[in-house]
């Protein structure tokens, strides 16, 4: 699949200080791009946009994003985190691509942490939510969950607002292209067999 636009090039992605650990790399890059193509789709005047009333704006996504994400790496997987001041954008109302500054900047500085992390510190047991201890590799790999959960529901709350959604998977309603291959159907699913 080619995206439109990539935050953070393949070629900015450091070398895990083990190989075993590339993988965490590679997909937080990944889903950090995805979650940057999905930013960038959301027009100015709909950053306010909230399809019900006891739902977050779309504004209101891209802070928790910002200020969530730092919680879980600082708090749980125990990286180094800028100061909670200096997570948002300025301002009372920031445009997108403020959002989207913060939020590659803070995806940088987690990278090298990440690279030099080895089985020993992957392994290590991190206190969690509720006085649960987790191994700092799930508590990483539950943070990109919930990422994906937040990014998704800004793909929702696009498509309710009658707004264009980017492909980020694979196709979309409003993006398509001749060698996509969507499985939609028993034969398709059952592709791997043949």
């Amino acid at each position: 699949m080619h995206y439109e636009f990539t935050a953070i090039p393949e070629g900015e992605v450091p070398v895990a200080a083990e190989r075993a650990w590339q993988h965490i790399l590679a997909t937080y890059v990944s889903e950090s791009n995805k979650t940057v193509s999905m930013w960038r789709a959301v027009p100015e005047d709909k950053l306010d946009f909230q399809p019900h009333e006891k739902v977050n704006t779309i504004r209101t996504i891209l802070v928790h994003q910002l200020l969530s994400e730092r919680r879980f790496f600082g708090q749980f997987v125990g990286t180094d985190e800028p100061p909670v001041g200096d997570l948002l954008p300025p301002g009372d109302r920031p445009e997108v691509s403020a959002y989207i500054e913060k939020y590659v900047w803070l995806c940088q500085r987690r990278l090298p942490q990440f690279a030099a992390g080895t089985t020993r510190w992957w392994l290590e047991p991190r206190p969690f939510f509720g006085g649960l201890e987790r191994e700092r590799v799930w508590v990483f790999w539950r943070r990109v969950l919930h990422t994906c959960h937040h990014r998704t529901q800004v793909q929702a709350w696009l498509r309710l607002a009658g707004c264009h959604v980017p492909a980020i998977y694979g196709p979309s309603g409003d993006v398509k292209w001749d060698e996509a291959d969507p499985t939609y159907s028993l034969a398709a699913a059952d592709r791997s067999a043949t």
